[in-house]
């Protein structure tokens, strides 16, 4: 047993040997390692000291060689354009005949891009480049600008405006290709222009050359109707009315609103919004300057044929109204242009209203005679002409009447009356434009029929001439007023218009009075053989003239022999007379109303009083009815 564990104990004393044996190895390698890191770490000392200068120059260089990069890049940059200019003036000196439009184009936006950056650099030395790059897009835009008028030269023939009125024909416009190839020409135009110009300049090229041929075949195209509108005013008659629609002023304005909204569909689709309130005006400006030229003339000449042609003016300013209102509607423009060019015409507009009122007058004062068988004046039938005449210019005069104010049309107040432009709501003749003609029209009637009255007692002999002759006048109104438009206009006048004639009847029946007096007499009823109560049936005219002394039997024969006598000349004064219609069958019953009651209860009581020999009673109460209703 002790054997074995011996040699067990050798055997690890010897593995225990071996190993401090190789743990003596291992201090020795571990001090060996130690030593070489020493070495190592001295070494990189050594080397990051002689690196370290090396790389901070490294890092220099690298920045340096950027910035040098950088600045190669801007000067390249700088130069493209100068580069650029000499490829571009290839393209631009050649013209766009040579060279496609959109290449020529494109060449243009790259040359205005060009010359841009070049201003943006604002380095001295390119100040000699953006010159020559300035006269090089110069070139090429007037060049572009030639064009531009050559393509709108091409559609500039001028057009004859009655062609398309009388067919209902809308006016030519601009072809779609033609109106995309100025739409690009002013894109670009505009841009270069912008470019080039360093202060702000309100028309460009393109506007100024589009307002020039388009506005010169605006103005030619409607010359025609401009020189027709004059022509037409000229008077045959001295003394005729103006008659509605016989002026051209109403194709004219047609012409005018055709052409121009054509004209606008041309220029909207060329140019920016932000242009068509320059564009479309300064286009429409010289055919607005003949406009107004036109319109100038024609009042001039409604100054001189006022009281006729006053009405003329009426439809002007009706027609040109309506133009501006319309225009203005469609595009926005023209309204103030137009309305100025009406201004003088409203003016003469305003004083013809106190001018017809002052004609009346004074034609009325002017007479030196009136008609001897009371017949009317012409002058009243010419009057209610003229106002039948006004219903056909309701709208122009309610404006015009507005603007001066009730009974503004007197003397003196039209001279003083405000001017405005026209508006849809001044054209709208409701209850006021109305109420104001009427109130007009009064005027004008009690202006005719208070001349007239004053006139007769001055010219007429006797007070049923007198009468007669008012009443006439009074019938013409009174017919021309039912038989027109003033009949719905004049509802307040009747009653003035029943006192005039209630006037003029009771003038007329005054000389009526003469016999009427002669078949009153003197009754007492406390005398024998007075009338009985019963009335003119109980009536015994044998016992009432039995019961009569002699002198009172000679007075009744005197009354019976002056009523004859009077009645008799009053009848024949009667038939001398020249009566209207109504006035004849009006008059007739007023004097039948007066003297056949009065006649009829005096031959009642009397016409026993010749015993029926007719030397006295020379009409029977049938016979005397019989001739006062022949009369009538």
């Amino acid at each position: 047993m002790v054997a074995p564990r011996k040699a067990a104990l050798a055997e690890e004393s010897a593995e225990v040997e071996v190993l401090f044996a190789n743990m003596e190895k291992l201090k020795g390698l571990t001090k060996k390692i130690q030593g070489s890191l020493n070495r190592l770490e001295t070494s990189g000392k050594n080397v990051q000291d002689a690196i370290g200068p090396i790389y901070g120059n490294t890092q220099k260089l690298q920045t340096t060689n950027s910035n040098i990069d950088r600045i190669i890049e801007a000067i390249d940059r700088i130069r493209e354009p100068l580069d650029q200019r000499n490829r571009e003036e290839r393209v631009i000196r050649a013209g766009p005949r040579k060279v496609p439009l959109q290449d020529y184009m494109a060449s243009l936006d790259r040359t205005t891009q060009a010359l841009g950056d070049l201003r943006r650099s604002n380095l001295r030395s390119n100040q000699q480049a953006v010159a020559e790059l300035s006269t090089l897009l110069k070139t090429g835009t007037k060049q572009l600008e030639e064009i531009f008028r050559e393509i709108l030269q091409e559609d500039a023939r001028t057009v004859e405006p009655l062609h398309y009125i009388t067919k209902q024909l809308p006016f030519p416009t601009l072809a779609e290709d033609r109106l995309s190839r100025l739409r690009l020409i002013n894109a670009h135009v505009s841009a270069s222009f912008a470019q080039m110009s360093q202060t702000d300049v309100r028309e460009t090229p393109t506007e100024k050359i589009y307002a020039e041929i388009r506005g010169d075949y605006l103005t030619k195209s409607l010359s025609n109707l401009a020189a027709a509108s004059v022509t037409t005013a000229r008077k045959t008659t001295a003394d005729a009315i103006y008659r509605q629609g016989t002026n051209a002023i109403g194709t004219y304005a047609q012409g005018m609103e055709g052409i121009y909204l054509a004209e606008y569909d041309n220029l909207c689709p060329i140019f920016s919004r932000e242009e068509w309130a320059k564009v479309y005006p300064s286009t429409c400006q010289n055919s607005l300057n003949e406009f107004t030229k036109t319109l100038r003339e024609l009042n001039t000449h409604i100054q001189k044929n006022l009281m006729t042609d006053c009405f003329l003016g009426y439809e002007i300013i009706e027609i040109v109204s309506t133009l501006s209102i319309r225009l203005e509607t469609k595009t926005g423009e023209l309204k103030r242009p137009i309305a100025d060019s009406l201004k003088p015409i409203r003016e003469t507009c305003k004083t013809s209203l106190a001018r017809l009122l002052e004609d009346t007058r004074s034609r009325v004062q002017t007479l030196i005679a009136l008609p001897m068988d009371g017949g009317p004046v012409s002058l009243t039938n010419d009057t209610m002409t003229k106002l039948q005449t006004m219903t056909a210019y309701l709208s122009p005069l309610s404006s015009i009447m507005t603007s001066l104010g009730d009974g503004g049309w007197s003397a003196s107040s039209a001279s003083t009356s405000s001017t405005s432009i026209p508006t849809i709501k001044s054209f709208d003749v409701g209850a006021d434009g109305r109420q104001l003609f009427a109130h007009y029209a009064s005027d004008m009637l009690e202006t005719l029929l208070s001349n007239l009255e004053i006139k007769s007692k001055t010219l007429l002999k006797g007070r049923g001439l007198q009468g007669v002759f008012l009443s006439n006048n009074v019938a013409i109104v009174d017919r021309m007023i039912r038989s027109s438009e003033l009949q719905a206009l004049l509802g307040s006048y009747a009653p003035k218009l029943e006192l005039w004639r209630k006037k003029a009847t009771a003038t007329y029946l005054e000389p009526w009075r003469e016999p009427s007096a002669y078949l009153m007499d003197v009754q007492y009823t406390n005398r024998s053989g007075r009338p009985h109560s019963g009335g003119a049936t109980n009536t015994d005219s044998a016992v009432i003239v039995k019961g009569l002394s002699s002198k009172d039997k000679d007075a009744i024969k005197e009354k019976l022999k002056n009523f004859n006598t009077s009645f008799e000349e009053l009848l024949t004064r009667h038939k001398s007379y020249k009566l209207e219609r109504e006035v004849r069958a009006q008059l007739a019953r007023d004097v039948q109303n007066v003297i056949e009651p009065l006649y009829g209860r005096f031959w009642d009581r009397y016409h026993e009083i010749d015993k029926g020999k007719g030397k006295y009673i020379k009409y029977d109460k049938s016979q005397l009815a019989s001739t006062l209703a022949g009369l009538g």
